[in-house]
């Protein structure tokens, strides 16, 4: 059984899935046909996620399970050692992968991510330095960077 919660907060609404034993995905659209419920994951997540915007937490404990394929889910994998206030680039991230030439298909799977924040791809620029594509709009990624940069906090 799915459970779904819409978490509300200063970059706009964030819609929480997760099962009995696990978080399956955050994002910035609704899904429908799911029961809006908390179970414990999510209560986690809600308590994780008000820690984190108001800046006593800066990394998640929690226990995920995104779908993608196995190169997506490196990437994925990758994309969580980026630290705190830190950015790489597509670029930096296909060669940690141990793959230089898949920039291009770490963008793919970056934006195909399923649990926005968590798993921190708005971390991840051009290789100019620039901020360019982030599936909750480049505003929200631009907000994030700069709460982790700055310190200054998005209290609810």
């Amino acid at each position: 059984m799915e459970f779904s919660y819409k978490y509300n907060s200063k970059i706009g609404d964030i819609y929480i899935t997760a099962d009995e034993n696990s978080l399956l995905s955050v994002g910035f659209k609704e899904k429908t046909g799911i029961q809006t419920a908390k179970n414990d994951v999510i209560k986690a997540v809600v308590k994780q996620f008000d820690e984190y915007f108001s800046g006593k937490r800066k990394t998640f404990d929690l226990p995920l399970n995104p779908k993608g394929s196995e190169f997506q889910k490196k990437v994925w994998k990758e994309l969580k050692k980026i630290p705190y206030g830190e950015t790489r680039s597509y670029k930096e991230i296909a060669a940690a992968i141990g793959n230089p030439d898949a920039a291009r298909a770490v963008g793919n799977a970056n934006n195909k991510n399923p649990i926005a924040i968590i798993i921190p791809c708005h971390r991840v620029i051009g290789s100019n330095r620039r901020l360019i594509g982030y599936a909750g709009g480049i505003d929200k990624k631009e907000i994030l960077l700069k709460l982790e940069k700055s310190g200054i906090y998005l209290s609810s």
